[in-house]
């Protein structure tokens, strides 16, 4: 399977990760959230940053269902779900994974015919990588 080449900017999401939290980057002036990473802020152009934790969980903004051919690794999980995710805290913020049954499940854990756009998810963690679970109502 894949796995993250984190950058300089990058790294410290997926060290944070691999410690079971979500955080994104914010502003150091002006407190924006921002994702991807970035060395200056799009809103104030100031090169301070933190890292913020977030709840990890948001909505399903958009998916797609992968079907082979794909990467051989990946061929036998298919077909697997792929979503884009719009956290609460900021909308403006989306992250993509896999919405699986439970953390650290197989990819094709949950039929394709139980996606939804705007279903509610929370960030789970296995192995480094956050994945998303449908949030219990």
């Amino acid at each position: 399977m894949l796995r993250p080449v984190p950058d300089a900017d990058g790294a410290p999401f997926w060290e944070y990760a691999a410690q079971g939290e979500l955080r994104v980057q914010a502003c150091g002036d002006c407190g924006e959230l921002r994702f991807p990473p970035r060395p200056c802020c799009p809103h104030c152009q100031s090169f301070a940053s933190a890292w913020r934790p977030v709840s990890g969980r948001g909505r399903v903004w958009s998916y797609v269902v992968a079907h082979p051919p794909l990467l051989p690794d990946y061929a036998a999980q298919a077909p697997y779900n792929v979503v884009v995710v719009e956290l609460d805290e900021a909308p403006r913020i989306r992250l993509v994974g896999n919405l699986v049954t439970g953390a650290g499940q197989p990819l094709d854990s949950l039929p394709p015919h139980r996606l939804r756009i705007g279903a509610r998810v929370r960030a789970v963690f296995h192995d480094g990588l956050p994945q998303w679970v449908p949030e219990r109502s």
